[in-house]
């Protein structure tokens, strides 16, 4: 999508270059007169073109650390209804991690997870029934959560465009950590050598994307004993049902955050942003956790 936006001062130069080039070689005369007549020209003209409204995508990335998964979705809901409020095309990404739980998507079941009520118990692990697309997933410290908050409609793509995109970051950013790594024919995600490195699974709503991706780093393979995320009848013949990480397959694992910020990097580039800002948290995090904490407690009492 064309870099078009800017203040008026960051567009004249442009300005005065692009009319310049249209025309016969100009004198100095000429020049000053197309000066003048540019300063004269109010800055709302330029303004409502249709060219120059079009923005340059912007994409803030926040690096939230571990936080509870229930109030990453209400922090996500948030983003997805003010993202219904704008036209200017931004996309937010939170990228974090959660303590230990299961979440089930639509392409996955109960039976999925072999562990009894009470392993579940021992292990402490609650599950959650997620409307997003994959299968089951099994959060834990060590694994980077990716949630863009896209506005499809606003740069044309289709649900299959934008899951090409973010599985493109995700191979993207192992192969900068030298992790051999590759893509399923018709299935969306990350595999390696030693299984399943990536889970996709992403909600879209009025045109607008949550959820994503979740990529193992240094989690180890403890973690995800009794979950499938990659199902006999979704995986090819000799898969391993449970993921793996990035730390089962190089002997230099990167860190976490070493991780979140090559995925911000690459994932700016797959979806073209001309501009990417880091920040830690999100302000708008402190708000949901108090609401989330209001509705425990009226639950409660």
């Amino acid at each position: 999508m064309p870099a078009c936006g800017g203040s008026f001062s960051e567009l004249r130069p442009r300005l005065i270059a692009s009319l310049l080039l249209i025309s016969r070689p100009p004198t100095k005369t000429s020049q000053r007169r197309l000066l003048r007549y540019i300063e004269r020209v109010e800055i709302s003209e330029f303004q409502s073109s249709d060219l120059l409204r079009q923005q340059p995508t912007v994409i803030d990335f926040h690096h939230m650390g571990i936080v509870d998964f229930d109030q990453c979705i209400d922090l996500q809901k948030r983003l997805v209804y003010e993202s219904g409020g704008r036209n200017d095309g931004h996309i937010t990404c939170l990228l974090c991690e959660h303590p230990p739980l299961i979440s089930i998507g639509r392409a996955g079941s109960r039976r999925h997870i072999r562990l009894t009520t009470q392993e579940m118990r021992h292990r402490q692990l609650e599950m959650r029934w997620i409307g997003r697309g994959g299968a089951c997933v099994a959060h834990t410290p060590g694994q980077l959560a990716v949630y863009p908050i896209v506005p499809l409609k606003h740069y044309g793509w289709s649900v299959g465009d934008y899951l090409q995109r973010l599985q493109n970051g995700l191979l993207d950013t192992a192969r900068e950590f030298e992790v051999p790594s590759y893509k399923r024919p018709g299935r969306f995600g990350l595999w390696g050598r030693s299984g399943m490195l990536a889970a996709i699974g992403v909600a879209v709503q009025n045109w607008i994307t949550s959820h994503g991706a979740f990529l193992n780093v240094t989690c180890g393979p403890h973690s995800q004993v009794g979950v499938e995320s990659n199902p006999a009848e979704l995986a090819c013949p000799g898969d391993l049902a449970t993921m793996s990480s990035l730390l089962e397959e190089t002997e230099t694992c990167p860190t976490i955050g070493e991780v979140a910020r090559s995925v911000a990097y690459h994932l700016a580039q797959r979806f073209g942003a001309a501009q990417a800002v880091w920040h830690s948290s999100h302000p708008l995090f402190p708000e949901v956790v108090k609401h989330s904490r209001d509705r425990t407690r009226q639950a409660a009492s």
